[in-house]
């Protein structure tokens, strides 16, 4: 059990960088291929390589695990997600007008939208949708068991032309998961907890605003948590400028300013939609995290991204 500084009991929302940690154990080509994405997306972001100069539409599948009828998530509750993902990437979303005056010029459209895809790896045509009936009771973030016809789960479509989403029932807590950039392609795509995915159907209060996918979507494009992942300290960096520095993550709805790591008079930009709070907290990105998704999909991720350039 970890304790944050206010004495509360942290809560792993997200399984993101267990995951990432493990990979750098296991799996040798991962760390130094992590490290070459590093290295190119802090060159392009260097050079002013800052924002696509057109939007990049990027196909999703979603395969929906299910044990029993109320982990089926119908279309519509897919649907709901696909809208969330498109206004919070856009900036389009209501809620923008929550972001405090000191951060709404850096508040940034990523120029990045999704689409359920309309033909299968075959070239048939498809829903985009993929449902399949599983004895597993709850997946687990710790060995990707749900990406996997052969441990319960469902295969993955090509990751160099699909966003793979997996719904499913997950244990311990988490909402959700991602694998960054360069990591193994079987394994590619995120996963998120059913109850916490979309905005209708068996999405649950604080987490029915489809913000877990957001933020899961973030880390598939590689942006980090807003405080650094280094527990409570000061010390943890999210390779983001305009982001201020904070101590862990910030939960519920936090009131403006929340003051950390020395960071005031603005204090936690815990509305960014890489902290850890309710969903209906939770309301942008900024232009650098929008400068790291953009690297991303010129560099490990431009297979998705075929036709988009960046400006200078």
């Amino acid at each position: 059990m970890t304790v944050t500084r206010d004495g509360a009991v942290l809560r792993n929302w997200c399984g993101t960088m267990p995951v990432h940690r493990r990979l750098l154990d296991t799996r040798e080509e991962y760390a130094s291929t992590a490290a070459e994405i590093e290295n190119f997306t802090f060159h392009q972001c260097r050079r002013g390589r800052s924002r696509l100069d057109q939007v990049v539409r990027i196909p999703v599948v979603a395969h929906v695990l299910w044990r029993d009828e109320t982990q089926n998530v119908d279309d519509e509750q897919i649907h709901s997600q696909i809208a969330v993902l498109n206004a919070d990437f856009r900036r389009l979303n209501e809620d923008i007008s929550a972001v405090p005056e000191v951060w709404r010029a850096v508040a940034a459209d990523a120029r990045v939208e999704f689409f359920l895809a309309e033909t299968d790896p075959a070239g048939a045509p498809t829903s985009g949708i993929t449902r399949t009936r599983t004895e597993v009771a709850a997946f687990s973030s710790e060995d990707d068991a749900v990406k996997a016809v052969a441990t319960g789960g469902a295969d993955p479509w090509p990751a160099d032309r699909y966003l793979n989403m997996w719904v499913c029932q997950l244990a311990g807590g988490v909402l959700g998961y991602a694998q960054f950039p360069g990591g193994p392609a079987a394994t590619d795509g995120i996963v998120l907890l059913h109850s916490a995915f979309g905005t209708n159907g068996t999405a649950v209060a604080p987490f029915d605003g489809g913000r877990t996918c957001t933020h899961e979507v973030g880390h598939w494009l590689n942006l980090r948590h807003i405080w650094g992942d280094d527990g409570d300290g000061c010390g943890g960096d999210d390779f983001v400028a305009d982001t201020p520095n904070q101590a862990g993550p910030n939960y519920g709805r936090p009131t403006f300013p929340t003051v950390s790591c020395e960071n005031g008079p603005d204090g936690d930009m815990f509305m960014n939609f890489m902290d850890y709070t309710d969903d209906d907290a939770m309301v942008m990105f900024t232009a650098g995290q929008a400068a790291r998704m953009a690297a991303a999909l010129a560099g490990p991720r431009a297979a998705l991204a075929a036709g988009a350039t960046l400006t200078r």
